[in-house]
């Protein structure tokens, strides 16, 4: 969360790029941008089709409709600038009271495929754990862990990604779509306009984010309170981009950029060594807070200090002790995820770090690679998601399907490094009593360390009640939703949250 946005996911995903503590080499080296496609002529995307469709979650039957469709983008002028499409899934004959869920993965540059195929839909295909790989078969089979059998879900692709798209030309598809700002209220309007579209305004709404997609989550929640008109239920925040303010410089005063990683570097030692437990990780945050802190900020002025930094650090990372003292116990995300598993040439994921794949060039002082996990889900998910788009909903399209866009990332305008989404979720449970937020993480990312979630939350009011406020750790990391244990228990934390 820290520096430049680069690919972060589920999801995602794309989100600091020149950033050490969440952002290794998350992309490939960019490549000069293209000119912007004439989208003037361009064949129109499909009319909305749904099929309907059964799945087995949760023990029983579900029968549902599945539905890909588009909604307009337009300016002030009521000029249509761009087309988003959607793929929703509904249980008919059911009262007005069933709740919809809206959800965005990340990037910028993601599409919502992650959190549909990988995390709360109806369907799943396996992604994000050691061993799966791109020629994977990309089926997708019945998600026990759906969300489905207690919420409407829809997943919107923003623009750039999945095949929605812009329909003016580079420049002004920047201004509109590009940024940090725009980005929110577009979004917030296709929300709004589903709503109205579906007939569903007097449904209980929530919203659900993963990555880029946290940051976006409670700052669509509040310009849908406070400009459209739209009120809230609930946010579900998944490995949420909180705060950008936050950076890993080795010449910081701050000692916050140590901090914010260290108990994910340790939660993967644990993990390695079959010891992880929320006890143990209480004792990581414990000392992360406390004497970490206290030595990073003593310094020089304390010449006991570095040494004890170095051996505790030494015994959480599970690194060399002299790599440790040459970096005076302050460990950055790239030197964890080369050094802890050089010895059997991979190299572990920013997204998981006890996920790895082979390092190409293990001789080699920087990584040449891009991230194991993020190199390995591209073809699953795409291909399971054309599949399914094309061949059993019958949405008919040759256009092709982004699951990340690294063009959307590289023209992405990023605002200032103090642009956080804290101060609208701030705002927008203190504006309704009754809204309730979930922040939810996996121990072992990297790319969006819970630490820091901790660290914000922390430092919130109680808003009346501080359960409305809450933050769930699992097993796993950026995708922790891809291991079916920590799967199920978001599925049932998250069934908490809505009743």
């Amino acid at each position: 969360m820290r520096g430049r946005p680069a690919l972060r996911l589920a999801a995602v995903a794309l989100l600091l790029a020149g950033a050490t503590v969440h952002a290794q080499a998350d992309k490939p080296a960019a490549t000069p941008a293209k000119k912007a496609e004439d989208t003037t002529k361009l064949p129109p995307l499909p009319a909305d089709r749904s099929i309907a469709q059964t799945a087995q979650i949760g023990g029983r039957t579900v029968a549902y409709r599945a539905t890909v469709g588009t909604i307009t983008v337009r300016d002030d002028t009521g000029k249509e600038i761009g087309q988003v499409t959607y793929t929703a899934y509904t249980v008919p004959g059911r009262d007005p009271g069933r709740p919809v869920t809206f959800a965005f993965n990340g990037g910028p540059g993601a599409a919502s495929v992650y959190l549909n195929l990988g995390a709360v839909g109806p369907k799943r295909v396996q992604f994000g754990a050691q061993g799966d790989a791109p020629s994977d078969a990309p089926i997708a089979r019945d998600n026990p862990n759906s969300w489905l059998d207690f919420t409407d879900l829809v997943f919107i692709d923003p623009i750039g990604t999945g095949f929605s798209r812009s329909l003016v030309d580079e420049a002004e598809t920047k201004k509109a779509f590009f940024a940090n700002d725009p980005d929110i209220r577009y979004l917030s309007k296709v929300v709004y306009d589903w709503l109205v579209k579906e007939g569903r305004l007097r449904s209980p709404k929530y919203l659900m984010g993963e990555s880029y997609g946290g940051y976006r989550a409670p700052r669509i929640a509040y310009e849908l309170q406070s400009q459209i008109g739209v009120g809230v239920n609930g946010l579900i925040m998944v490995s949420p981009y909180l705060d950008p303010a936050v950076g890993d410089d080795a010449t910081a005063l701050s000692p916050l950029p140590w901090m914010i990683g260290l108990p994910s570097m340790a939660a993967a030692t644990l993990e390695r060594q079959g010891r992880l437990t929320p006890a143990a990780m209480a004792d990581v945050e414990a000392y992360t807070r406390g004497d970490f802190a206290r030595d990073l900020l003593r310094g020089r002025s304390d010449p006991e200090a570095t040494s004890r930094i170095v051996t505790r650090v030494t015994e959480l990372t599970g690194l060399e002790p002299a790599l440790v003292r040459r970096r005076g116990g302050r460990i950055d995300t790239g030197t964890y995820l080369r050094e802890i598993h050089r010895a059997d040439g991979t190299i572990g994921s920013v997204y998981d770090s006890n996920v790895t794949a082979f390092d190409p060039f293990p001789w080699s002082a920087q990584q040449q690679s891009n991230d194991p996990i993020l190199d390995a889900l591209i073809a699953p998910t795409t291909s399971a998601m054309v599949d399914f788009v094309t061949r059993e909903v019958g949405w008919k399209t040759d256009a092709r399907y982004n699951a990340l866009s690294y063009a959307v990332n590289r023209a992405w305008d990023r605002g200032k490094p103090a642009d956080t989404p804290v101060g609208d979720l701030r705002k927008a449970i203190a504006n309704d009593p009754k809204m309730r937020v979930m922040i939810v993480h996996g121990w072992d990312d990297l790319s969006c360390p819970f630490f820091a979630s901790r660290l914000i939350v922390d430092q919130m009011p109680a808003f009346g009640q501080a359960e409305r406020v809450q933050l769930r750790v699992y097993a796993g990391g950026h995708m922790f939703y891809s291991r079916n244990d920590s799967g199920a228990q978001f599925k049932a934390d998250a069934r908490r949250l809505y009743r």
